[in-house]
Parts: C-alpha cells; sequence; structure tokens
C-alpha cells in the first residue's frame, strides 16, 4: 500500500504563502488516515465475525443431525477395539428344531513356543515332529534357532497330545486356551453348518467366526455375549436330514451321478426341514475352496441354493396353472399339441418326437408336452408369464439364510421374446436353483400363496400374497397326481403306497460351461409333494449327470433316476415327520375334494 505523506511539501510551501498554520494539514490529513485504518478493521472483523458464525452453525447441525440418528436407532452394546482389549471367544450354539445340538464348543488348547526359553531347541522340534506328522522337523529347527521370539505351533491339539508335549518337559512351549468350534454330527447337514474358524488370537484367548453357512450368516447373533445362552433355533430335523442325506447319497451312487440336491419344505410356512448337497465334507475339518477348475467340483460347493441349472419340464405345471388362473383353460380344455410348431423362427419339439395331437391340459401335464405348454405359453402372454414367475419368486435371489443364497442367482434371457415364453414354460431359457423351485411348488401345495424358504424355526404359518385361487392349486395338484399314477405319466416309481404322491418329472441338457448343451450329460429333477389332496412338504430331489444302466442300456431322464430316489426318501421320511399311511379319500356326489388349508 502506497502512503500519503502527512505533510506534503506542496500543501506546506501554499499555506506559509497565504499565512496559514501549516499543522493543520497534519491534523487533517492524521484524521483521514485514521478514519480509513478504522473502515478497513471494521470490514475486517465483520469477515471474521461471519466466518465464526458460519463454523458455530455447521457444529450445531452437524450435532443435531447425529442426536437425531441417535434418536431413531436402537441401542447397541458397545464393543471395545482397543489393542489391548479382551477378547470375546463365547459363541451361542445351533440346534434343531427339537433342540438337539448342530454346532456348540469344546474347551481345548493351542500350541505355541517361545524360541529364547528353549532349553533344547533341536530336541523339541524333533519331538514335536513325531507327535505331529504334519510338521516339518527342519522348519522347526529353522525356527526355533531363529531371532523370532513368539511362535503359533498348532492352533488345536487333543488332550492326548497336550499331555505328549507336556513330557518333553521344556520351558519354552507353551499353551494357550481355546475355545474350538465342534459339529458333533460330523458331515451331518454340513453346507447348512458351513464352519468357523479362529479371528483375532491372543495367548489366553481366541475370537471364533463364521466362514460360510449358517455360521456366517447369524455370526453377530452367535458371538453376542447376550445370546451365549439362548441357541439358534433352525427348521432342520436332525433325523430326518439324517435320514435324507443317506437315501441320497445311496441314489446317487446307483444312479452313477457326479453330485445330488435334495430339499424337503413346509409348504405352509416355508421351514425347509431337510436340505442336503452332495458330495459333502466334515465342518469340523473344512476343505480349501478350489482355485481352479468347475466350482461344482469342490465338496464345499451348495447344489440346493449355487446350483443354477435349467430344471426342464417341471416349470409346466407354472404354465398350466397360470392359464387356469386367467379363466384361458380349464384342465379338461382341448389343445392342438400336432407339429410343426414354429416360434421366432425355431421348431418346437417333444420328446423323443413324440407327437400327442389334440389333448387336454391335464394330459399335456401327465404326457410331458413342450407344444402343449408352448401354447399355453402363447396364450398368456410373456408379460403375463413374467409377471407370475415374478410373484412366485424365480427371477431374484432366493432369501435362504446361509451366504451361498446370495451367489444363486437366477439366469434369465436378455431379450424376453415370444420364443422365450414358449421355451421357459417348459423350464428351458430359465435358469434357477432347486431352492427356487421348491418356493415355486409349494404355493401349488398350499393352495396357492407364496412362502419363502426360510431356515430358522417357525412358530406359524407364513404365507405371503395370493398367486392362483385355491380351486385352481387343487387341480394343478390333480394333474400333478397324474404324472405318477396316470397311464401316461413320467413319474410312475414314485408312488409310495399311503402318501399320495404328486410331482412333475424334469430332464434338461446340462450347459457347457463355454456355451451350449452336452449330448450324454442331463440335469434330472423330480418336485413333489404329499399327500397330494392335503399336502403338507413339498420335496425336490436333482442329479447332475446321472445314468442308470441296471438294463445294460444307459437311461439319463428324471423318471428313471430322480424318481426313484424321491419315492424311497418319502418313504424313509414321512413316518419320521409323524405322518401315518392312509387311504385315499374319494370325490363324494360330484363334489370337488380340496385342501381344508
Amino acid at each position: 500500500m502506497i502512503r500519503t505523506p502527512l505533510r506534503p511539501l506542496a500543501r506546506i510551501l501554499e499555506a506559509r504563502a497565504k499565512g496559514e498554520n501549516p499543522d493543520a494539514i497534519e491534523h487533517q490529513n492524521r484524521r483521514i488516515r485514521h478514519e480509513q485504518m478504522q473502515d478497513q478493521d471494521r470490514s475486517r472483523a465483520e469477515g471474521r465475525l461471519l466466518v465464526l458464525g458460519m463454523i458455530f452453525l455447521c457444529a450445531f447441525v452437524v450435532v443435531g443431525a447425529r442426536m437425531g440418528l441417535l434418536a431413531v436407532s436402537d441401542p447397541v452394546e458397545p464393543r471395545a477395539h482397543a489393542p489391548g482389549s479382551i477378547i470375546a471367544n463365547t459363541r451361542a450354539d445351533i440346534v434343531d428344531r427339537n433342540g438337539r445340538i448342530l454346532a456348540t464348543n469344546l474347551d481345548t488348547h493351542a500350541l505355541y513356543a517361545q524360541p529364547p526359553h528353549l532349553i533344547d531347541a533341536k530336541g523339541a522340534a524333533e519331538k514335536l515332529a513325531k507327535i505331529f506328522p504334519d510338521l516339518k522337523e527342519e522348519r522347526l529347527i529353522k525356527d526355533f534357532t531363529g531371532k523370532r521370539k513368539f511362535l503359533w505351533v498348532k492352533k488345536k491339539i487333543s488332550p492326548e497330545q497336550m499331555q505328549a508335549v507336556h513330557d518333553i518337559g521344556d520351558p519354552g512351549l507353551l499353551f494357550a486356551p481355546r475355545d474350538m468350534r465342534l459339529y458333533p454330527n460330523g458331515k451331518l447337514a454340513a453346507h447348512i453348518m458351513g464352519g468357523a474358524s479362529f479371528g483375532r488370537e491372543g495367548v489366553r484367548a481366541a475370537e471364533v467366526i463364521g466362514v460360510a453357512g449358517v455360521e456366517k450368516y447369524f455370526d453377530d447373533y452367535l458371538r453376542d455375549p447376550e445370546n451365549a445362552g439362548k441357541p439358534l433355533e433352525l427348521s432342520l430335523d436332525l433325523t430326518v436330514q439324517a435320514a435324507a442325506e443317506r437315501v441320497l447319497e445311496g441314489g446317487m451312487k446307483l444312479m452313477n451321478a457326479k453330485g445330488a440336491t435334495s430339499i424337503l419344505m413346509d409348504a405352509y410356512t416355508g421351514e425347509v426341514v431337510s436340505v442336503a448337497s452332495l458330495p459333502s465334507f466334515d465342518p469340523n475339518k473344512r476343505p480349501r475352496p478350489a482355485v481352479e477348475g468347475d466350482p461344482s467340483d469342490s465338496p464345499l460347493f451348495n447344489r440346493s441354493v449355487q446350483g443354477v441349472y435349467e430344471l426342464g419340464s417341471t416349470f409346466k405345471i407354472f404354465a398350466a396353472a397360470q392359464a387356469m388362473e386367467l379363466g384361458l383353460v380349464n384342465s379338461n380344455t382341448m389343445i392342438n399339441t400336432a407339429g410343426p410348431m414354429k416360434v421366432g423362427g425355431h421348431k418346437i419339439g417333444e420328446f423323443a418326437n413324440h407327437n400327442y395331437g389334440t389333448i387336454s391340459v391335464r394330459q399335456i401335464i401327465e404326457k410331458s408336452s413342450n407344444r402343449g405348454t408352448g401354447r399355453l405359453a402363447l396364450m398368456i402372454g410373456k408379460e403375463r408369464q413374467q409377471e407370475f414367475l415374478r410373484s412366485l419368486g424365480l427371477f431374484e435371489r432366493t432369501p435362504f439364510e446361509i451366504v451361498e443364497a446370495s451367489g444363486g442367482r437366477p439366469l434369465l434371457p436378455s431379450r424376453y421374446t415370444d420364443l422365450s415364453a414358449v421355451t421357459i414354460s417348459y423350464g428351458h431359457g430359465i435358469s434357477t436353483t432347486a431352492m427356487h423351485l421348491a418356493a415355486g411348488y409349494a404355493a401349488i401345495a398350499n393352495g396357492g400363496r407364496v412362502v419363502k424358504p426360510t431356515l430358522l424355526k417357525q412358530n406359524s404359518q407364513q404365507m405371503g400374497d395370493r398367486v392362483m385361487r385355491p380351486e385352481v392349486a387343487a387341480a394343478s395338484r390333480r394333474m400333478l397326481r397324474d404324472v405318477v399314477v396316470g397311464k401316461n405319466g413320467t413319474a410312475s416309481f414314485a408312488e409310495v403306497p399311503g402318501y399320495f404322491v404328486a410331482g412333475k418329472t424334469g430332464t434338461a441338457d446340462k450347459p457347457k460351461a463355454r456355451g451350449g448343451y452336452y449330448k450324454d450329460k442331463t440335469i434330472t429333477t423330480f418336485a413333489s409333494m404329499f399327500p397330494y389332496h392335503d399336502p403338507r412338504y413339498v420335496l425336490i430331489v436333482t442329479l447332475d449327470e446321472p445314468v442308470e444302466t441296471s438294463s445294460g442300456k444307459p437311461r439319463r431322464t428324471a423318471g428313471w433316476t430322480a424318481v426313484p430316489i424321491a419315492a424311497e426318501m418319502i418313504r424313509r421320511v414321512a413316518p419320521l415327520l409323524g405322518m401315518r399311511p392312509a387311504i385315499e379319500p374319494s370325490g363324494v356326489a360330484g363334489i370337488t375334494l380340496t385342501s381344508s388349508n
């Protein structure tokens, strides 16, 4: 800033010439300068006050917003995260619907070493290698004689191994108490349990965390100290689960299948009473995830919720049910299924080149006609078909409570055309999991209401929106019953005396990883319910690459592979569910029998 002199020479000379006092000029300039300085100070102070006011305003807004969030949020027990905080090692048990233990904790120990305190490092290494054959003596000697002051030797040891280490008598070998997660039933329900591992570790305790399955999904609940005495109750029935897995494993071997899955669901609550996936594993010794190859080859792969496949003709009942719900047909409406039939330039054929001619809707399901359900789909229209299938939950991930279920997203056509509607009507062009299919069939079994699959024990019915009228659901069940007992039914091996099984077979060519389909590999499914006149349970059995060879000729269809396994499973588990064989009721005086529910 350029400062103007208080006594400018020109004005002083001029004032003296006029006989005026030159000091007055200096006083006047000083007054003007002071006034300018005061104006500058005032504007600077006002600016600072404005900035300070904005800061206070922002602070009050932040504090107010935080207080508002705290007011509407639920209270949460604070958790310490300081490096020296105590490690919480409690974890709640997991039990089945009858209170039987599925997962619990076991007191055990870990072994660690403090090399500076070892008296005979080489001798200790040699003896430890004999107690633990998986440890290398050379590696132990290198660790014990190096610069390390602490190292873990084994994270879990048995009481016998602990005593053997005690007998070594070296003060540099020490034990750390541990709570180990134990699955007393071994492989039983392994894919549901998932497994657990150690998180934060210390010499006094270790944190047990879930790594898969229900253990990871409910990890926060299981680790909360408030729930230590409140076991997580699942909908599984341990006895039924054991029987289902035994039958499925035997059937998979008998049918030379690569893998298999089964789901038994309560049609009114959505509770999954048993769910099996093979091959399996022992969660007490959970294997490492596969890093290459087909994921389904790994025993960790859960086929019930991760196996996304075309499930074939099991979808046909959905087309028939929707057409009846819309009033377009009834079970006796005649449909021309004769060929040729072309949609979008593509020919629609039948299995083994059958030509069924003009048949009823009921016979379309019994004979499993592709053209028949295709014509129903064209009558329904692609928009209405999408709306119906979406209402059944077949377009979204299943809400089943294990972490693996989030990866089972259905595969839908990128462009939903008339051809898509036709192929989807008989289970091609859409890929879902067996859990999706179980929920869809439950809606037919319970009289027309949607249910969501759940792994938690329910105390009441949990049915959702109605997607079809009770009479439509009853007519659909009668069609499925014809598939089992009808003259031309494709599931004649499914009949279990006294339990009146109804269901639908589905055989689909297995897709290749890089596109196209195998000619000699299939995915076969039998979706069923029992008893058909008043169903309580839905059972899905799916096999991966089955081949039935008892006659010398390879058979790969569901009627020869999945159906006999499902029948044997129903024969075994129905009595365990408290169901007694009964006599099939018949219609009286023209009255149509429907579900009492």
